[in-house]
């Protein structure tokens, strides 16, 4: 008997009726205009919040942004390893985030002092590292890379160089079989992805047979084996566009259906389930809300500051991704 579902699949289908803002949202595009603020905002934030950024993309493209800001305040909606590079690569101007303990639990995994100790017990060893890491661990490394440009980049380094990836095992599986360089890979997973499993992928198949399977690389390796397309959220806008398929099942955050929604208006995307629940939200990204982010222009607070002696030594690695990635 074939495996059903024991939960209704998450299903955006395509939007007709224009988008109305809220009270909140025409306040927090009030406040924008009195701070002088920009608003960044990650792909897997709320949708009442992508509303009202004026940018959002994944890791790498807001690092440009972020760069490239002439705004006094940059207010970054994500984690916090994110506001940071925004003060790393822009420290002259006033990074805010919605909520302060809005961590990452790639970031958690990969300390700064477990960094450098392996650095010291292996000299000579290069460091590539997931932007999914913290100022201090990132101030440590030679060059730092996204889930959308780390086959490139890791393609640049020296040849006859040993590699260590951190700290996420799974991309850095994923990007060891796309370059065919072997790299030591730093024992850290994404809590949020690794709980799609082929079980739950093959069950919502079931129901849309006829939806390719677009997966993060974050995702375990059975998964990954077992998606159409594996890709950074930024080439999932792409792929979304490109392919014939009228419905797509999007194995990742929920948060990036909004934006596939909004981009892709014509066609219906489907939440990767877990065995549990029918979509999987990072609970991280979730603590940013619509009120957090009103509050936080209101108050200029909290604010993202790294220390200058590892802001200096972390921008030389982001910078050198940058260059590498145009």
């Amino acid at each position: 008997m074939p495996a059903v579902l024991n939960y209704e699949p998450l299903v955006v289908a395509p939007r007709t009726a224009p988008v109305r803002l809220s009270p909140i949202q025409e306040e927090i595009l009030q406040l924008k205009r009195e701070r002088n603020a920009v608003i960044l905002a990650h792909n897997y934030q709320i949708e009442p919040i992508q509303q009202v950024a004026d940018f959002i993309g994944d890791s790498l493209g807001l690092s440009y942004q972020a760069q490239q800001a002439k705004a006094d305040v940059i207010l970054f909606c994500g984690v916090h390893f994110m506001a940071e590079t925004a003060k790393i690569v822009n420290p002259a101007r006033t990074v805010l985030i919605p909520d302060l303990n809005a961590g990452c639990s790639l970031s958690d995994s990969c300390p700064a002092d477990r960094l450098a100790a392996y650095k010291a017990a292996n000299p000579g060893i290069y460091v590539v590292a997931y932007i999914n890491c913290s100022a201090a661990v990132k101030a440590l490394t030679d060059v730092i890379c996204t889930s959308g440009n780390a086959v490139k980049i890791v393609n640049r380094v020296p040849a006859d160089r040993d590699i260590l990836f951190v700290p996420d095992q799974n991309l850095g599986q994923w990007v060891m079989q796309k370059t065919g360089r072997k790299m030591r890979l730093w024992p850290g997973s994404c809590y949020a992805h690794v709980q799609f499993t082929v079980r739950a992928l093959e069950k919502v198949g079931m129901r849309f047979p006829d939806a390719p399977i677009v997966a993060h690389p974050e995702c375990v390796q059975a998964v990954r084996d077992l998606a159409d397309e594996v890709c950074s959220t930024e080439l999932m806008v792409k792929f979304a566009r490109s392919t014939p398929a009228k419905e797509i099942i999007v194995v990742t955050e929920t948060g990036m259906l909004h934006r596939l929604q909004r981009e892709v208006p014509d066609k219906t995307f489907i939440a990767g389930p877990t065995d549990t629940c029918a979509c999987n939200d990072c609970r991280f990204m979730k603590m940013n809300t619509i009120e957090k982010v009103r509050d936080a222009l209101k108050t200029l607070s909290p604010q993202v500051d790294v220390p200058e002696p590892i802001r200096s030594q972390a921008f030389t690695p982001i910078q050198r991704m940058l260059d590498w990635s145009k």
